[in-house]
């Protein structure tokens, strides 16, 4: 049940990743931005075993990097949306494409990597490790059942957006995707940029 808590704990609060995972599913499709979606789940239970495993040792180590890995991401960010504004353009009728394992591949290991730099997700699971003692009396039982709960809970959730998102951009003119794609790139750059002012 602690698992399933960390795991909706770290994916409802919207974020870059959800806005990220939305905007696949109004430009895309719903396949797609499940894939950016299972890739942020796998990011998450990623940290819930390290939680497990490494308990008040990760806490430190994620202390001690914090700062360097905050302006990374904050960088991040700033590209991703200074790219995604640049690129702006039409969405493509998502009915009428096929998706292409390569693409889905390429879109769940780039949400991998995006949701492991996500300073939010970092810090999460650090006060999930030293706030709740996740690691403490743990049997590897306990630790598997924390990570599968924290798994499961993120990937439900991470459908639920790529289905909202899939479900606007079937209904929306492709002028409406196109300015929720441009707002959705403007909301991470100012994400950036708070982060690295923070």
């Amino acid at each position: 049940m602690t698992g399933v808590a960390a795991g909706y704990g770290i994916a409802i609060p919207v974020g870059a990743i959800a806005i990220l995972i939305m905007d696949e599913g109004i430009r895309r499709g719903f396949v797609p931005a499940v894939s950016a979606g299972a890739g942020a789940a796998t990011a998450d239970l990623l940290y819930a075993a390290l939680a497990v495993v490494g308990g008040a040792t990760l806490a430190s180590t994620v202390e001690a990097i914090g700062d360097p890995l905050r302006v990374i991401s904050g960088l991040v960010l700033l590209v991703i949306g200074v790219i995604g504004l640049a690129q702006t353009r039409p969405p493509v009728d998502t009915e009428a494409m096929e998706p292409r394992a390569g693409d889905l591949a390429r879109t769940y290991g780039r949400f991998v990597g995006l949701t492991i730099i996500n300073p939010t997700t970092i810090v999460y699971f650090a006060a999930v490790v030293i706030g709740l003692g996740v690691a403490r009396g743990m049997t590897a039982a306990d630790g598997a059942l924390f990570v599968t709960g924290a798994f499961l809970a993120s990937l439900s959730w991470q459908v639920f957006i790529a289905a909202v998102g899939a479900f606007a951009g079937h209904r929306l003119s492709a002028r409406s995707r196109r300015a929720v794609t441009i707002v959705g790139n403007v909301v991470i750059l100012a994400l950036g940029i708070v982060i690295l002012l923070d």
